[in-house]
């Protein structure tokens, strides 16, 4: 029998003005565009929501990656549980950021970087373009620390050899997207399940008082005060608000073969609204508990000055009492760092097509990304050792955070903008709070650049 078509009736032109009618004929991802059926409208609500489980996780990835963990532990054990509270603010901007991403790309079919190039002039495009590479370059030097410092701990291996193999998982990701969208969706999720399971057990084994957590998550204003804790609160923001997520979210939800009609959009935007909103709460959990771990288990017992991942290791067993504790750290270190390595393909390809119109074989682009973030890895472990690897990895993720204006600006310009979005503009509600997100974020990294002149 055989599959039935997806309805792709175009976007109506009162409702998307950027694109001419041969740009629009170009589709986000056209290799995986509308691949995944959605069952018919005589379906269970339930199964038309699992059509539309898998990118909200995949999104999550980037959210939860190793640059997370060094600016959670290094909070977590200087500061305690008062850094919580940073992360819940972070996951609640992601919530609502990541919501608009997918609104734009299942209301109009474009993804943001198409969307970008349509709209600004060539000149503006460049640059929002260098900074989206530079973010992803970022990041993956994270993946790349994240990886090499797992295969160190788990099995010996020297960080400059752990991060040349840590290249070859560009072969992992190309593997994957050749069989199949739906086959590179199980595989994330399972990881993030390992990941999930990993820290739920170190959270139980480390007992922390929950009144000490509760506390952590109410707003406080020594964070802005203390230079060092801001410094490690906008990492965290930066690690957990990554701005070429934006782009790849915008992208992914179009694998979708859901209606392409004005009742279609809206009901594919509530159940992809639904899937990130869950899945980014399992990445404020993860994201906790890495902090909450880290606090029970050296804040409270004079090991303060913990930065580095590899120190969070050797002293996780003997401080928790539980033999297994470190392994459970560095598997989760591992699983998170490949599952990284699969949204960094993806967002790279999107932006690069979206943007420049130039398509490269996936191994390539891989492999390109990969090594401009393995040689300062390669240089700083050279010149300073393995401690001087931790200092790059927070490092990454405050320059991460510094390019979340070039993405979030203009996805807030073109959903609140009614000539492009038509009828799935977002409310004037919705509006208020979303720049205000995004004024947070812009005061929070101009008052991070004061600090570093001053």
């Amino acid at each position: 029998m055989s599959r039935p078509e997806p309805v792709l009736s175009p976007t109506p032109k009162s409702a998307w003005r950027f694109a001419s009618d041969a740009q629009a004929d170009t589709n986000s991802l056209p290799g995986a565009f509308a691949s995944v059926q959605v069952p018919g409208a005589g379906a269970s609500w339930l199964r038309r929501f699992l059509a539309f489980v898998g990118p909200g996780y995949m999104v999550s990835v980037g959210y939860m990656d190793p640059g997370n963990w060094a600016t959670d532990l290094q909070g977590g054990a200087q500061f305690g549980y008062t850094l919580l509270t940073v992360i819940l603010l972070s996951n609640f901007m992601a919530i609502i950021l990541q919501s608009l991403a997918a609104r734009l790309g299942i209301a109009t079919g474009r993804d943001l970087a198409q969307a970008c190039r349509d709209h600004f002039p060539p000149a503006v495009n460049i640059v929002l373009w260098l900074a989206c590479e530079l973010a992803i370059i970022a990041c993956d030097l994270a993946e790349v620390i994240g990886t090499a410092v797992a295969l160190h701990l788990l099995f010996d291996i020297p960080l400059l050899a752990g991060a040349i193999i840590s290249a070859l998982d560009a072969f992992l990701a190309l593997y994957l997207m050749n069989r199949g969208f739906r086959y590179l969706e199980a595989f994330v999720i399972g990881l993030l399940a390992t990941v999930a399971l990993c820290f739920a057990v170190e959270v139980v084994a480390a007992q922390p008082p929950v009144a000490a957590i509760l506390k952590g998550f109410l707003p406080s204003t020594e964070i802005m005060t203390n230079s060092q804790m801001l410094y490690i609160a906008i990492g965290i923001i930066g690690a957990t608000v990554m701005p070429h997520n934006l782009y790849l979210h915008s992208s992914i939800v179009q694998t979708r073969a859901f209606e392409r009609t004005s009742s279609g959009r809206r009901e594919a935007i509530r159940w992809a609204t639904w899937d990130s909103t869950i899945a980014l709460m399992l990445a404020l959990f993860i994201n906790a508990a890495i902090l909450i771990v880290a606090a029970a288990a050296f804040h409270t017992s004079g090991h303060q000055d913990i930065a580095e991942i590899e120190d969070a290791y050797r002293l996780l067993s003997p401080l928790l009492g539980l033999g297994v504790a470190s392994t459970l750290f560095a598997v989760a270190l591992l699983a998170a760092g490949t599952n990284s390595t699969v949204t960094g393909t993806l967002a790279g390809q999107i932006i690069m097509e979206g943007f420049l119109r130039l398509t490269i074989p996936h191994w390539a682009r891989r492999l390109l990304t990969r090594g401009l973030a393995i040689i300062p890895v390669v240089a700083v472990t050279a010149l300073y050792g393995n401690r001087g690897v931790g200092e790059l990895l927070l490092l990454s993720q405050v320059v991460l955070s510094m390019q979340l204006p070039f993405a979030v600006i203009p996805l807030l310009m073109f959903v609140t903008d009614r000539g492009k979005m038509g009828e799935f503009v977002i409310s004037r509600r919705m509006t208020v709070l979303a720049w205000a997100v995004a004024i947070i974020i812009l005061l929070l990294n101009g008052k991070l650049l004061f600090d570093a002149i001053a």
